[in-house]
């Protein structure tokens, strides 16, 4: 009998969820994603900057994004006294709903990866995990402009442009605050 109840319960929260309209797709913890992005990692540590209103201003120039927060947080992976990359979590606004994205930096500061940790917005707006593919192996002289030098998605115009900002604004971190 206990079983049966909790199966109703169980359907119960589901059809209020979904009858809700939620939308909100969460893929990944910070921890399982950093998990991922470096499997090898002997030590990881997370640097946290408060910009400074020059900072703010060159890493807004450098992305040709506005910068939301003047607090960054990177976090850096280390096997043995080897950089393996560092990453960012940038959670910015795609349309009415916010997304989180890591993108990972090698220790070069190429892409490496950018990963969806969270989209809120409908699933129909989020492109493939192929096309985030495109991001790995761009750096600093690359322009990442959506149409051009990375492909434009129909029906998810703000979320590409939303996620180039951000690869943008990781890279433009990594030159202002690593002098990548």
């Amino acid at each position: 009998m206990r079983k049966k109840a909790y199966l109703f319960v169980f359907v119960g929260f589901f059809i209020l969820a979904t009858a809700g309209g939620v939308r909100a797709l969460n893929l990944y913890s910070q921890q399982r994603a950093l998990a991922l992005a470096f499997p090898d990692v002997q030590r990881l540590e997370k640097e946290t900057h408060i910009l400074s209103a020059d900072q703010v201003a060159e890493i807004q120039r450098l992305s040709r994004s506005r910068v939301e927060s003047r607090l960054v947080t990177l976090h850096r992976a280390w096997r043995e006294e080897e950089l393996l990359g560092t990453a960012n979590i940038d959670v910015h606004r795609v349309r009415t709903h916010d997304e989180a994205l890591m993108v990972v930096l090698g220790p070069t500061g190429r892409v490496l990866r950018v990963q969806v940790l969270s989209f809120a917005e409908p699933l129909e707006y989020m492109p493939s995990a192929r096309w985030y593919e495109l991001f790995v192996g761009k750096g600093k002289e690359d322009s990442l402009r959506v149409g051009h030098d990375i492909d434009a998605v129909s029906g998810a115009t703000l979320t590409t442009r939303a996620t180039a900002d951000a690869v943008r604004r990781t890279l433009a971190f990594h030159r202002v605050l690593q002098g990548g």
